[in-house]
């Protein structure tokens, strides 16, 4: 069993050298009239170090550091504490990424965008489920996948990755919302001067060049059989690279199990996303402090 503690501390250092500019010299993100007895920076890490070494549960989480790990957590507070600061922290969880792909990447201008399902319950529960429908702008839904020939009830998850295989943006959309429509939510990441490796799913002629005017994105897609005549840069060398995205799908699913969902909130359920995208993230860059292929992702955690 990979030592919990070890790990934290390893990530621990990691997410301060992410996070180094927003934090404040205590090791938290905002000011607190009394200070709390972990760190934001110490939440953050724990967040992710649980979802790294496979622990979605924070009730086993909880049990293992009251038990096992008594004596090395001894300022830990109660599990409700670290549930609501933690869905807070949210977007600092999120930003932990992006840094450690210019550190593996520093030149790459070469990315890959696909989306894997999320489900929120067995389909026989759909009727009646009312968990994640708080916000009215971003519903669950019934979808279906083609790869994975699913019919689900959820979301999808968005995520672009450097050409290495490094997470640099993640986005959640209903189940029912298709994968070209998030294209439009690209202008507000930081990409640009790039290329942009997609399915054919993402395949639209306007967002392609939308995408290309505005931030000079080249985005690469094939094309459908009944358009042969329409011109495209895609050749055989890019269905490589994008098996690079299928890969890590199948790690965030066996080793991170993204499609078992405890959370009962949207907001429960996008920190879960952040802190295993995060974690991903993290791994790799440990993988490549210690000269390790990045994507051997288990072979990062401490024994």
């Amino acid at each position: 069993m990979h030592n919990l503690k070890t790990n934290f501390d390893k990530i621990l250092e990691i997410s301060k050298l992410a996070l180094t500019e927003y934090m404040l010299a205590d090791g938290n993100f905002f000011k607190y009239r009394n200070l709390p007895k972990l760190s934001d920076i110490e939440i953050v890490a724990l967040s992710i170090t649980s979802e790294a070494l496979g622990i979605d549960s924070e009730n086993l989480l909880f049990s293992k550091l009251r038990t096992e790990y008594s004596g090395e957590f001894p300022n830990l507070i109660d599990r409700s504490n670290y549930n609501r600061r933690r869905k807070r922290l949210q977007d600092y969880i999120a930003l932990v990424a992006q840094p450690i792909s210019e550190i593996i990447n520093p030149d790459n201008r070469q990315f890959i965008i696909d989306s894997v399902p999320v489900p929120i319950c067995q389909n026989v529960r759909i009727s009646r489920t009312s968990i994640c429908r708080e916000d009215l702008h971003v519903q669950p839904s019934r979808g279906y996948h083609a790869s994975h020939r699913l019919h689900y009830y959820g979301f999808k998850m968005q995520l672009i990755i450097s050409k290495a295989g490094v997470p640099v943006s993640m986005g959640i959309t209903a189940a029912n919302v298709h994968d070209v429509h998030y294209l439009s939510q690209l202008e507000n990441l930081e990409l640009n001067e790039c290329e942009l490796i997609a399915d054919k799913g993402y395949l639209s002629l306007p967002y392609q060049t939308t995408l290309f005017e505005q931030d000079r994105i080249r985005l690469i897609t094939p094309l459908r059989n009944n358009m042969k005549k329409r011109t495209t840069l895609w050749n055989p060398s890019y269905r490589y690279v994008r098996k690079r995205v299928e890969t890590l799908f199948s790690q965030l699913c066996d080793h991170l199990y993204i499609k078992r969902n405890y959370a009962k909130s949207l907001s429960g359920l996008f920190t879960r996303m952040c802190s295993k995208i995060s974690g991903v993230a993290v791994l790799q860059l440990i993988n490549f402090k210690n000269n390790k292929p990045i994507n051997h992702l288990k072979h990062a955690l401490a024994a």
